[in-house]
């Protein structure tokens, strides 16, 4: 499955089919309750509908086909809200659809012991259970998730990431979970399975992308409330409008009183319908654009909250730094000449098949022309890295050249009755002064030199940070590096602060200090070391390619495992937030465009003088009012696509952000009704509807 297939288009046919059908289902109490605003223009859909009836039985305020009509366009208003709700909620259930077909009942190799090589027993993936052991080999889909307990290999994450490239699993560390529904490429591995039926985490994700259990969030909340407010006022004002005209129309004898159903078109036409009929789909479509991005979000809450994040905790390596260090430099002790440190350096590292290992190889062949050895030709004991000495070596000819940290090669030269030069002191603080790694070389118990391993900063980063920083939302990276080494890479990087030596403690303190302070703080994190923070953070995304206690953790999941991403979350939920806002202007300003529509033509027969607020030079009364409902309705239809796919991202200030919205679509929210209404009169009129 490709990244395309995942991506959903915004008019696909077939999503336009069933958000129409849904639309419909959408019309009870139940479901149009959930939406005040709309939940108005429902009832008087249906009273405007119950006057029809009347008007066709013989007693009628309004001729029955104008009531006819508005009742016809009231219906549409509610539809074309279901309708742009429906579509946000087809969008992410195609998504579901697609990841659906990643589940399968797959054939596993199950294991009557949970090592390699041990017999096993071909069964279906769908009867395994939590702590089952599984063999799975190359070409063999992944039949549940699990962790690997043994094992390496290249694993086809595409059904699930959308991703083609592949990924390397294996036991150990916070790259050893793997996900049902994958295939392993290459080599085999033994996994132990950590989630029950019905319980995985495509299991979930399927139930998390269906939106049907998304909760609205406080801003959404906070501006339903607003919205209801204004509705009651209209409808109070509206309601007392209709005692007033039947007692004008009473002392002056003169003139009609206003009717229930023009008191209707009325109502639905001044309260917030244009925002009320796509605060929906607002809030769906943010879930779906983070589906398209390949994050999983558990709930619109997360979304939204990435959009108000005022602190971002971004960890330096794969985040900041592409990290892997690479070797930059060689610093030759006194006496000692670079091509000397170069070739041992080169020596101790040919079978360093780490990231810096192959570095070192490459460097002493780019700078000095040292060609890699054949590593069975040189008869060579090769010294591994160990946690217990901290370095690695080889033995040759009766040489001893070894590579590790600082302290490690000190320890091992003093042991062999040597002494470290104190310049070789100086150049290992310089190295970790400039953000880089000192890996020290001695040969038995001479001290050969330094290598310089620098974490090199991604391209581009700085910049993002700077617009981060236009947003008001301050950056802190955190890392395990000491003081200097972090320092350095924090300033090349541009971020605004740092934590160093930094433990799962001081992360958490980190985040609740600022959201004490009143911060909303947005965390990323893949280990189990991580989990914590995630806990705590309020926008926290999980690696997919960590581990499940930091996938519970969060509350959105990266099926990517692209650190970085933290930042397009974050830009995702204030791009959300300005589409509410820009709309909501819009809304309200549409409002008073639609009440020089309305007013006069409503009050035209009870009080003449208001003909002087016809400005738009409406046809007639019955024109007007019908214009205004039916540029409501088709208002909603014209802004869906704007819901559903959002307003540009600009990395703006909140003052900023308002006077766009304020020149943009408030001012547009009073000229486009204006415009349209006229035109709707005038075709109204040429095709004498009126």
């Amino acid at each position: 499955m490709t990244h395309k297939a995942l991506s959903t288009s915004l008019f696909d046919s077939d999503l336009l089919k069933q958000a129409a059908w849904e639309a419909f289902k959408k019309l009870t109490p139940q479901q149009q309750w959930q939406n005040p605003v709309m939940f108005v223009v429902y009832l008087g859909s249906l009273l405007t509908t119950l006057l029809w009836l009347q008007a066709l039985a013989g007693a009628s305020e309004e001729p029955a086909g104008f009531i006819l009509t508005i009742s016809i366009w009231l219906w549409f208003t509610v539809l074309f809200a279901n309708f742009a709700e429906a579509a946000a909620e087809g969008r992410s259930k195609a998504q579901a659809a697609f990841l659906r077909t990643a589940k399968r009942d797959i054939a596993a190799k199950k294991l009557d012991e949970p090592r390699y090589g041990s017999n096993y027993a071909k069964i279906a993936g769908s009867s395994l259970v939590k702590g089952d052991v599984v063999l799975i080999e190359a070409g063999d889909f992944v039949p549940g998730d699990g962790d690997v307990i043994e094992g390496v290999a290249s694993v086809d994450e595409s059904a699930i990431t959308g991703e083609s490239a592949p990924v390397i699993r294996e036991s150990g560390g916070d790259f050893s979970s793997v996900t049902g529904g994958t295939r392993v490429l290459s080599d085999w591995l033994v996994v132990r399975i950590s989630a029950n039926p019905g319980e995985t985490f495509l299991d979930r994700m399927i139930s998390m992308v269906e939106g049907a259990k998304r909760q609205k969030t406080p801003n959404e909340i906070a501006l339903t409330i607003l919205l209801v407010a204004l509705t009651l006022v209209f409808l109070m004002a509206t309601v007392t409008l209709l005692p007033f005209s039947l007692y004008s129309v009473e002392t002056s004898g003169a003139g009609h009183p206003i009717s229930i159903t023009v008191l209707v078109a009325l109502l639905v036409c001044l309260i917030p319908t244009t925002i009320g009929g796509l605060l929906s789909a607002i809030g769906v479509a943010g879930i779906g654009r983070m589906m398209q991005k390949n994050v999983i979000a558990t709930s619109g809450r997360a979304v939204e909250a990435a959009g108000d994040v005022d602190v971002l905790l971004l960890d330096k390596t794969g985040t900041i730094t592409l990290g892997n260090r690479q070797a930059a430099a060689f610093m030759p002790a006194k006496g000692i000449s670079e091509k000397q440190l170069a070739d041992a350096a080169q020596l101790a590292s040919l079978t360093d098949e780490t990231p810096e290992g192959r570095s070192i190889v490459v460097l002493a062949k780019q700078k000095f022309g040292l060609r890699e050895r054949d590593v069975q030709s040189l008869g060579a004991t090769f010294i591994h890295f160990s946690a217990q000495t901290r370095m690695s070596g080889v033995n040759l000819r009766g040489r001893q050249i070894r590579k590790g940290a600082e302290d490690a090669i000190r320890q091992y030269i003093t042991e062999q009755g040597g002494r470290f030069p104190d310049e070789m002191q100086k150049m290992v603080v310089d190295v970790a002064r400039r953000g880089s790694t000192p890996l020290v070389v001695a040969d038995g118990k001479q001290a050969l030199g330094v290598i310089e391993l620098k974490d090199i900063v991604k391209g581009g980063i700085k910049e993002r940070f700077i617009e981060l920083r236009q947003m008001g939302i301050k950056t802190i990276m955190i890392t395990g590096d000491n003081r200097l080494t972090a320092a350095a890479i924090a300033a090349e990087a541009g971020v605004d602060d740092f934590l160093a030596e930094a433990t799962p403690e001081a992360k958490l303190a980190l985040i609740r200090q600022h959201q004490a302070d009143g911060r909303l703080v947005a965390m990323t994190g893949d280990g189990t070391n991580d989990a914590p923070a995630l806990a705590q953070a309020d926008v926290a995304v999980a690696m997919n390619s960590g581990t499940q206690a930091a996938k519970e953790a969060g509350n959105m999941v990266d099926l990517d495992s692209n650190p970085t991403k933290l930042i397009e979350i974050v830009e995702t939920g204030k791009q959300m937030l300005m589409t509410r806002g820009a709309l909501t202007t819009f809304s309200v300003a549409n409002d008073v465009a639609k009440y020089f529509a309305i007013i006069p033509a409503a009050f035209a027969t009870t009080y003449p003088a208001l003909n002087v607020l016809n400005v738009m030079s409406l046809a007639t009364p019955a024109s007007a009012i019908l214009s205004a409902v039916i540029f409501n309705a088709l208002i909603i239809i014209a802004l869906i696509p704007l819901a559903l796919k959002g307003i540009k991202y600009q990395p703006l200030g909140a003052e900023k952000l308002l006077q766009n919205n304020l020149l943009v679509y408030g001012v547009g929210g009073l000229i486009v009704p204006f415009i349209g209404i006229k035109a709707i009169d005038l075709v109204l009129v040429t095709m004498n509807l009126v």
